[in-house]
């Protein structure tokens, strides 16, 4: 075999474990600190998790703009949301059925509708997004924040939970630091060797981007959410998706949009829509007596994903 080649497999199996390893310790880290203030799993999901785990669609799309070349990011916002509404949270179901809370039910999801839509609103309007429209995305994000504060406040005036008292607050914090490096550097790395193991058997650039590069952009959330439903801590789990698709759009489209204006591409109305569609099936799936997502509305995701996919073969 190639050496080069074989040590592209190395750093392939390198890279997987340390995704599997630091969401371990950043699953562990960031519950620990919840658990340990009172606050709700949920809100650090929603925060701290969520803004880790999108720290490769962020670092990309804001380089990006700052090198003159944002043309990427509204593609790279918006397939990521995609594929983590439809391919990791149905994956995560099949595994786990993830519990979704009351607020989440009928607040953040209806939310993350509700900015996928603004974001075609104000895609569409121009046929870009200006710093205006920068201004008004990062703008909400903050109102989004202020949310989260309200709900971290309620949080810790409700009984606290005792948590893991074995372990001291600096400690947690590292292992949640630690954990985030892990994750994303695992996931640079199993990109890099994954994308250089397709090139060399022949694949196109297009085919690697819309593959592994998509996929390996989410492999933080993927293994976050898997690893917080396997210990039991579906609020993580789900809330690390609402979230990062939250700070997706929010932050990362706004911050990108100030630094540059961000050109929306006629093919982006598609995949807005999906990524739109994505968020209300998931929606649809949890709208029963237990607030699960269960098995079968795993199964419609994955089949939804896969539709996309082939639209995209196509397009």
């Amino acid at each position: 075999m190639n050496i080069a080649l074989l040590l592209q497999f190395v750093l392939l199996v390198v890279g997987f474990f340390m995704l599997v390893k630091g969401a371990d310790w950043f699953v562990e880290g960031a519950a620990g600190i919840a658990d340990r203030f009172g606050i709700p799993q949920l809100v650090i999901g929603l925060t701290i998790v969520a803004m880790g785990t999108s720290a490769p669609e962020a670092a990309i799309s804001i380089t990006s703009a700052m090198k003159g070349n944002a043309g990427i990011t509204i593609g790279n916002v918006v397939g990521s949301n995609i594929l983590n509404v439809l391919l990791i949270l149905g994956i995560t179901s099949l595994i786990v059925s993830l519990q979704v809370q009351k607020s989440t039910f009928k607040v953040e999801i209806p939310f993350v509708i509700a900015i996928s839509v603004l974001l075609l609103v104000l895609g569409m309007n121009g046929n870009s997004l200006n710093r205006l429209d920068g201004a008004i995305l990062v703008g909400v994000f903050i109102l989004f924040l202020c949310y989260l504060f309200w709900m971290a406040k309620k949080g810790k005036e409700q009984e606290e939970i005792p948590g893991d008292k074995k372990r001291k607050v600096w400690q947690l914090i590292l292992f949640t630091l630690i954990g985030l490096v892990l994750i994303v550097w695992g996931s640079d790395v199993t990109v890099d060797s994954a994308s250089a193991i397709a090139k060399f058997f022949g694949m196109s650039d297009r085919l690697i981007g819309l593959t592994i590069v998509a996929f390996g952009t989410s492999l933080p959330e993927l293994i976050t959410s898997v690893t917080a439903g396997l210990k039991g801590k579906a609020d993580l789990a789900v809330g690390n998706i609402v979230g990062s698709n939250t700070f997706n759009i929010l932050f990362v489209g706004g911050i990108t949009a100030l630094i540059m204006p961000v050109a929306f591409e006629s093919k982006f109305i598609v995949d807005t829509l999906v990524a739109t569609a994505a968020v209300v099936l998931l929606w649809i799936c949890v709208c029963n007596k237990e607030k699960k997502l269960k098995r079968p509305g795993g199964v419609v995701m994955l089949l939804g994903y896969a539709a996309y996919f082939v639209y995209l073969l196509q397009s």
